[in-house]
């Protein structure tokens, strides 16, 4: 089996100052990720990989760079799901850790629960050893200047989405050598969200979902509009009934456009190799490596390669 990646940096209103940068740190992900596949590691090691260098990279809203909400806090979700075993892990309102991917992880691989929140969930993080930053190291000086500027306005996330000074998640997903799949989706959320709000992100079905019997995937966009529709599960469903992921990927936001008027993005990969890359915003930095090429894109219907 031919191994597989495909990342995504989040499907917003991209400014062009952040363009270049969004889209060198996708294909350096892709990259980080398919190294792990060529060594013969499972999808499950290469997604966090990936995810990792996107959480690192103060471009994206995760992990480093998130943005902060109406207190100025960050407050990070996450989730990681196995498709040979159905196996997830998920974290949501976790503070002070750089890596939620790889503490979702660990939800998963060490504990009986599919998910951990808020205080338990960093209790939990300090059980396992996971080092803890302060929320200093995870906002950028741009996101307090944002922050700052934008406090007083009183605008849902909804309105607030495809503005250019609102971030979003970041994901990947992945086939194996070994032909099995998985995914990955980390979140800061929405700038100015409420205490204590979960979108997507975290939650099973909605923000990924992965099953060696049709494939994985990661969303991105407006989380209360993803969750009404399920969005992840939605693809995958249109997936069993014949439609190519692509065509399945495109239904399947096509359908949450006009039933919520919501917008997003995802990103999917099946068994037989065949992966997706699509959105309704204006902009999503993705990428893919398929050991032929790498291929990457940021505007609708654009598409470019170069040497893996």
């Amino acid at each position: 089996m031919k191994p597989v990646i495909v990342v995504h940096g989040g499907a917003w209103a991209v400014p062009d100052e952040l363009s270049k940068a969004s889209v060198d740190g996708v294909k350096s992900a892709a990259r980080a990720g398919f190294a792990v596949l060529e060594k013969g590691a499972s999808a499950l090691d290469a997604v966090e990989a990936a995810v990792r260098a996107l959480e690192d990279n103060p471009v994206f809203d995760a992990g480093h760079g998130a943005v902060q909400n109406t207190a100025g806090e960050v407050e990070l979700d996450a989730i990681i799901m196995d498709g040979s075993s159905l196996a997830s892990g998920a974290v949501s309102s976790v503070r002070n850790i750089a890596n939620p991917i790889t503490l979702a992880r660990a939800v998963m691989e060490q504990t009986e629960h599919a998910m951990l929140t808020d205080r338990g969930a960093n209790l939990f993080a300090e059980k396992m050893g996971l080092p803890t930053v302060t929320m200093e190291d995870l906002v950028t000086e741009t996101e307090r200047r944002e922050w700052e500027s934008q406090k007083s306005y009183a605008i849902g996330v909804k309105e607030l989405f495809n503005k250019q000074w609102v971030h979003d998640t970041v994901g990947a997903v992945a086939l194996d050598s070994h032909g099995n799949v998985a995914c990955a989706t980390s979140t800061g959320g929405i700038r100015h969200k409420m205490v204590g709000r979960v979108g997507d992100s975290p939650i099973i079905g909605s923000g990924a979902y992965a099953d060696n019997q049709s494939g994985a995937v990661s969303c991105t966009g407006h989380g209360e509009s993803i969750l009404k529709v399920t969005l992840a599960r939605l693809i995958l469903f249109h997936v069993e009934q014949g439609q190519g992921v692509s065509e399945a990927v495109k239904k399947a936001l096509q359908y949450m456009g006009e039933r919520v008027q919501g917008g997003g993005g995802a990103i999917a990969v099946c068994p037989s190799g065949q992966w997706a890359a699509n959105f309704t915003t204006k902009r999503m930095a993705w990428a893919c490596v398929d050991g032929e090429a790498l291929h990457y894109g940021l505007n609708p219907e654009e598409e470019f390669q170069e040497a893996p």
